[in-house]
């Protein structure tokens, strides 16, 4: 049996902040402006990340890109090994056909997850974009999906688990990588 131990924090609220503050920047830049984005956060931990990026750039141009959420529990490639997977709202406020879409998550590793966004946001409309924002981009892509906005690339091994907490899910804001253990105490 194995378990996690914190090995370090590589981004507190500061940092955090600013990543967001620079990722809003360039939406808005490649974009040129905000007045055909709509942001959408990847049940769970996109979705505060897709509300603090659409606040960041209504300071920046004035007025805030709608945000909306996205469940992905059923389009996952790995739901059969799920008994009951979780299921979530999707909820999206405005009409994705034509929209520049900015899809939002927290972590990004194989690829998978945004595949299956990809796939949920595809049954809803057809964006005029879909972009790419996260907080981390870990590595080790199994499918040939990139992010167009990165707050903090994080090489890490597989044994790692890199983790980015919330303050409205755990109390504050930080990124941080854990080791998987045995249950000896060794790394694995």
């Amino acid at each position: 049996m194995s378990e996690y131990v914190q090995k370090a924090a590589i981004m507190d609220g500061d940092a955090m902040r600013r990543a967001m503050t620079r990722i809003a920047h360039e939406i808005c830049e490649r974009n040129e402006g905000a007045q055909n984005l709509g942001i959408v956060g990847i049940v769970s931990r996109g979705l505060p990340l897709a509300q603090i990026l659409a606040a960041e750039i209504g300071e920046i141009e004035g007025t805030r890109p709608p945000v909306g959420q996205l469940d992905i529990s059923f389009y996952r490639d790995d739901i059969a090994r799920h008994i009951a997977p979780v299921r979530h709202t999707t909820n999206i406020p405005f009409a994705i056909d034509r929209t520049d879409v900015v899809l939002v998550d927290d972590v990004l590793y194989t690829g998978r997850t945004v595949r299956s966004a990809l796939d949920a946001l595809m049954d809803l409309g057809r964006p005029r974009t879909v972009q790419l924002a996260v907080m981390v981009d870990r590595g080790h892509r199994e499918l040939p999906i990139r992010a167009d906005y990165v707050g903090k690339n994080v090489p890490s091994s597989h044994t790692e688990d890199v983790r980015v907490h919330l303050k409205e899910m755990d109390g504050d804001n930080s990124v941080t990588i854990w080791e998987k253990v045995d249950a000896k105490g060794g790394e694995r």
